[in-house]
């Protein structure tokens, strides 16, 4: 199919561990910063919007990353991306380390582009690497692993080596750095896993198309569907907008009641929201109805039900309170996150580009910008009153979800632009299948006589 062909990969167990390696050490350049805010906070006189800019500039490689890492995989092979996005990623953490607010500005930057083109090209290629025995959702299941993992494991090891080791604005990045060199030797001996047929063009393009940046229709039909604007975009800032007030915002703001340990209990309060996202995600699979928006619903509802505990717990300066939000709001991460995927699937059914999951990625993406807005706002009004304000904004995406949660379903091919199965005039119209990773629910869906089909069932979230 196109001018790319996946080369077989005999299914072994180390043969994409490395990759996944990969992915997790991309995750923890990414989210090393949030401890080392702490430590710039309290050693330097830069101001908490510097600070939040710092934090969110990452969204402004990070989007680029995404929507570049599928076509330079398909077009420079997965090897090569991934290992040339982990040498720019230690890379920015050697200019993360000199510690001077341009070079902050630069390297984050740098980061989030690095793990953009990881994200993309390095779960391509670890589902590749585990060969074609593997199931979809096997694949699914250690790329979601190794990226929480490596998201929990940045902030908790910047937060120990920043508490407890000499140079706490220095020796984090230079950690990260080494542990990227160590995944590149790690990756060194890896096959690749697609090869560019000379004068053909990249995988995924149609064979009447000579140009590599084509991109076929249905590829980006999702994003242009009802469903997309009126029930997966509304809830899908909160994805790590509900993330990084967890850890970015609410920590600093008790920082007072954990004197001399800040920078670690920040740490630890992100390891947690995370690794409760990790944790919620496969329930986001048992919630999913292909006729309504459960899903998406209990996750914004979850969301909205943090932000208040958040600003509960910086009305009472209460520690406690802020890991039960840090908790509640970690769900709400992996709930919506989950949910929006599962969306996603189903209007890209039969397609054969990331395309629109990338765009979707793109859009959480907004979450990170979150801290920014409510830094810029700061003066204007305290963070319990922004953070109920953002609570009843979200209650208003929720009514907006909830009047569609029951429309614009996907349907057969003529309708919305969408793909789907071909039309038999004497059978109900049923939402099209999911993507590879809800592959099961196929089995599911062929023995059923009604209208309604059954609920997501994905084996791994068994």
């Amino acid at each position: 199919m196109g001018g790319t062909e996946e080369i077989p990969v005999p299914r072994c167990a180390h043969r994409w561990f490395p990759a996944a390696a990969a992915v997790a050490v991309a995750a923890w350049g990414a989210n090393q910063f949030t401890a080392l805010a702490t430590v710039y906070r309290a050693r330097t006189d830069w101001s908490a919007l510097s600070l939040a800019a710092m934090f969110s500039v990452y969204l402004v490689g990070l989007v680029p990353g995404l929507l570049l890492g599928g076509p330079a995989a398909d077009r420079y092979g997965r090897r090569r991306t991934v290992r040339g996005a982990l040498a720019l990623s230690a890379a920015s953490s050697v200019v993360l380390a000199l510690a001077d607010e341009p070079d902050v500005y630069a390297a984050r930057l740098g980061t989030g582009f690095a793990a953009g083109l990881v994200f993309l090209a390095g779960t391509t290629w670890l589902r590749e690497l585990s060969g074609p025995g593997t199931a979809p959702e096997t694949s699914a299941r250690r790329a979601m692993y190794a990226t929480g993992t490596g998201f929990a494991a940045g902030a908790l090891a910047s937060g120990v080596v920043a508490e407890w080791l000499p140079g706490p604005m220095v020796l984090p990045g230079l950690a990260h750095a080494l542990g990227c060199l160590l995944v590149l030797c790690a990756t060194r001996g890896l096959p690749e896993t697609a090869r560019r047929d000379r004068g053909t063009p990249p995988l995924g393009t149609p064979p009447h198309h000579a140009s590599p940046h084509h991109t076929p229709p249905h590829r980006t039909a999702a994003v242009r569907h009802p469903r997309f604007r009126y029930v997966v975009l509304p809830a899908s800032p909160a994805v790590l907008g509900a993330a990084t007030v967890a850890y970015v915002v609410l920590p600093p703001l008790v920082a007072d009641r954990v004197p001399g340990y800040a920078p670690l209990f920040s740490g630890l309060v992100a390891a947690l929201t995370l690794a409760t996202g990790v944790v919620a995600q496969p329930f986001a699979a048992r919630l999913d109805d292909a006729d309504s928006a459960r899903a998406t619903l209990t996750a914004m509802a979850t969301v909205i039900a943090g932000l208040l505990l958040g600003a509960l717990a910086v009305v009472r300066d209460s520690v406690g309170l802020v890991v039960v939000a840090a908790v509640v709001l970690g769900t709400g991460y992996g709930l919506t996150l989950g949910a929006g995927l599962h969306e996603v699937e189903r209007l890209t059914a039969h397609s054969s580009g990331p395309t629109s999951a990338s765009l979707y990625q793109s859009t959480t993406s907004s979450g990170f910008l979150t801290p920014l807005l409510l830094a810029g706002t700061a003066g204007h009004a305290s963070y319990p009153a922004l953070l109920a304000g953002m609570a009843a904004i979200g209650l208003l995406c929720l009514a907006v979800t909830a009047a569609h949660g029951r429309r614009h379903l996907p349907g057969p091919p003529g309708r919305d632009g969408l793909p789907g199965q071909p039309h038999q005039p004497d059978q109900p119209h049923l939402p099209g299948p999911p993507g590879p990773r809800a592959a099961a629910r196929r089995e599911d869906s062929s023995v059923q006589t009604g209208a309604t089909p059954p609920r997501s069932r994905r084996p791994w979230a068994e």
